[in-house]
């Protein structure tokens, strides 16, 4: 290549690439002056439960390590929909934000139709997760919940089991009923606080909740673990054995807090606001709050991990559900 031609290629190679650089710096720029502004924190449940005191901690960490002004909006309704669609609707600046849990990612399995798309939202991070705990009524005769199932085999149709609708609880009893060839009454309810409820009256005689949810009512030894949902046994509960180790047919399932922001907010915000939750969650303070009150395993995975797990779970829940024909409540 003559002198001249090679110029000439480079001069063309300059322009092309002019265009990818200004966005990069604009990019870069946008970063650098944000935030502008209070920034929102949208919590798509009402406060109680787990996810509004999991984003406070973090709201308030965030606060205090970088001076944002941060707000926590509740926006409950329809399993998370709503405050969803307020998330997926708003503009990709960078000044909303959305922690939610992990029934967040079944709705579009159970919804006929939502007014957002899964697309709509960018999964900047996974918080942490806990594995889910299947207890009994103190009055009940079981300590595994192999127990449960042998009993429901001599009386089909007759142990009830207590699950939030619209939730993994909900599918992983159907899996399980289907895999391990057992009538379980599955009851759905509207919300944790009444699983619980009718748990602790003795009106269903088992119920599967986030361990989170759960373990107020097993320290005051007012229900019984029988077993957990995950891979292995959680240091909360040492002596309460997995749904494999008991032999039951089953695969882990884990209760889990996620953050999303609208599809488009420029990658140097992402990164920084998953620097900084980050930063927070993993500060030795909050670390042992979240372990202590959610008894949750810190995770803070990048947004690709989130995104690729988000993926692989749909997929199974959503055959589950399909299969066997789940209806939200």
């Amino acid at each position: 290549m003559n002198h001249l031609r090679r110029r000439s290629v480079l001069a063309g190679a300059a322009i092309l690439a002019a265009p990818a650089i200004a966005r990069a710096q604009n990019a870069d720029k946008n970063a650098a002056d944000w935030p502008k502004g209070q920034l929102k924190i949208v919590v798509p449940f009402p406060p109680g439960g787990s996810t509004d005191p999991v984003a406070r901690i973090i709201q308030a960490k965030l606060a205090d390590q970088t001076g944002w002004n941060l707000i926590i909006e509740n926006r409950p309704g329809g399993a998370s929909v709503v405050g969803a669609a307020v998330v997926a609707k708003a503009p990709p600046d960078g000044q909303t934000w959305m922690i939610t849990f992990d029934s967040h990612i079944l709705n579009p399995a159970f919804a006929a139709s939502l007014p957002y798309k899964d697309s709509d939202l960018f999964n900047v991070m996974e918080i942490g997760r806990t594995p889910q705990a299947i207890c009994a009524h103190p009055d009940r005769p079981y300590k595994t919940f192999a127990e449960v199932i042998e009993d429901a085999k001599k009386r089909p149709g007759k142990v009830s089991v207590g699950v939030l609708g619209a939730s993994q609880a909900l599918v992983l009893m159907a899996y399980i009923k289907k895999e391990n060839n057992v009538d379980l009454n599955v009851i759905p309810y509207k919300g944790g606080g009444p699983v619980n409820q009718d748990l602790l009256a003795g009106v269903t005689d088992v119920a599967i909740q986030s361990l989170t949810s759960v373990s107020p009512h097993i320290n005051s030894k007012k229900v019984r673990p029988i077993a957990v949902t995950g891979e292995q046994r959680t240091p909360a509960l040492p002596d309460t054995s997995t749904l494999a180790e008991q032999g039951v047919k089953s695969f882990p399932s884990y209760a889990w807090w996620g953050v999303y922001c609208p599809t488009g907010v420029p990658r140097p915000i992402v990164d920084k606001m998953h620097a900084e939750i980050t930063k927070a969650v993993r500060s030795p303070d909050v670390t042992q709050k979240f372990i202590d009150t959610f008894n949750m395993e810190i995770l803070t995975s990048k947004p690709e991990e989130f995104a690729a797990y988000q993926k692989s779970e749909q997929e199974r829940w959503f055959k589950i559900i399909k299969e066997n024909d789940i209806k939200g409540d």
